[in-house]
């Protein structure tokens, strides 16, 4: 049995090293950009109202051996802000194409799910629709946003089949090479 388990800063950041292997399993990113991404999570955990949920599975004979529940997946997030990397790019990107009242209202209160990862020996089982759901309950922010890759993925058909629409498509991050669309829903979700 899934049940998501939610946990602050500290608890993320003691479970780090669990977080990074299954965002390595499920993204299969290049060596040399698991440090930096390790980074990058940890900075993220000291964002304001930041959340963190875990999908943990019970099994009444893992349970008897190991004590502990196996954790299959990870969904976290926190208020954007000024300041913030993700934040500052998608509100200069979404104010060029869209003008500054458009990128004021979806960026101006928002939820950003910066990661939300499943192992593949536990996707296309729900999980990932859950913990967003799950993250996104009772959430004071007025809408909610994050990036994907900007293909035909089952990622992209989840975050469409939840009511998130394109804001912004083929964006190239600074740096960067891949096309994400950045995706946004009004809050809460229903």
């Amino acid at each position: 049995m899934i049940e998501f388990r939610g946990a602050g800063p500290a608890e993320f950041g003691e479970r780090l090293e669990t977080v990074i292997g299954i965002y390595t399993a499920a993204m299969n990113p290049p060596e040399d950009q698991i440090t930096g991404r390790k980074t990058i999570m940890r900075n993220h955990g000291t964002y304001p109202h930041f959340q963190c949920y875990f999908a943990e599975l019970h099994d009444s004979s893992r349970a008897i051996r190991d004590l502990e529940p196996k954790v299959v997946g990870f969904a976290y997030g926190f208020r954007g802000a000024p300041g913030q990397w993700w934040h500052d790019v998608v509100l200069r990107a979404m104010t060029t194409q869209s003008g500054e009242q458009v990128a004021g209202a979806w960026l101006g209160h928002a939820f950003e799910l910066a990661e939300i990862h499943v192992h593949p020996d536990y996707q296309s089982k729900g999980i990932g629709r859950a913990m967003i759901r799950t993250l996104c309950a009772g959430r004071s922010e007025r809408s909610a946003l994050l990036s994907t890759h900007d293909r035909p993925t089952a990622a992209r058909h989840l975050y469409a089949s939840l009511g998130f629409t394109d804001l912004l498509s083929r964006f190239v991050f600074p740096g960067g090479y891949e096309e994400y669309a950045i995706v946004g829903r009004p809050l809460p979700l229903t």
